[in-house]
């Protein structure tokens, strides 16, 4: 069970694994051993995560979810498949943490009185500053 949050839980079952060659560290290793994880959740099929959530998750991670709904995650980071493969639930982790938090709605503000006479007295005094460098044509 990988537990992002208090009211996400998602059972491992739910991730389907594939495990291709890295081209990380290693050495000649990397040659006869698959130790890129690569993971893939039905995200948009789950009921562990509410709907808002998922919204979230692809309006800021559009890269990692592809058009049927499923979020794809691959790390290459280590040698050992094992290591990998928790670095992709760590990443996956990371994600649905972020987009659980709500946004903090925009207050509209307005600028205050002090702050329009000041920008109207610099505009004045910059248009004074540049009239003093014109060359007048009293001819």
């Amino acid at each position: 069970m990988l537990e992002v949050t208090n009211t996400i839980r998602i059972p491992l079952e739910d991730f389907q694994w594939t495990f291709v060659r890295s081209g990380g560290p290693g050495g000649q290793n990397v040659n006869k051993v698959s130790s890129k994880a690569v993971m893939r959740w039905a995200m948009g099929t789950s009921e562990h995560v509410a709907q808002e959530v998922k919204n979230r998750v692809q309006e800021l991670y559009p890269s990692r979810v592809t058009t049927e709904g499923e979020v794809v995650i691959s790390s290459q980071e280590f040698r050992d498949q094992d290591r990998n493969r928790q670095a992709c639930l760590e990443k996956l982790t990371a994600i649905l943490q972020h987009a659980s938090e709500k946004p903090k709605p925009r207050k509209v503000t307005k600028p205050s009185k002090g702050s329009k006479l000041r920008r109207l007295q610099e505009k004045k005094q910059q248009s004074a500053r540049k009239a003093s460098r014109r060359v007048s044509n009293d001819d």
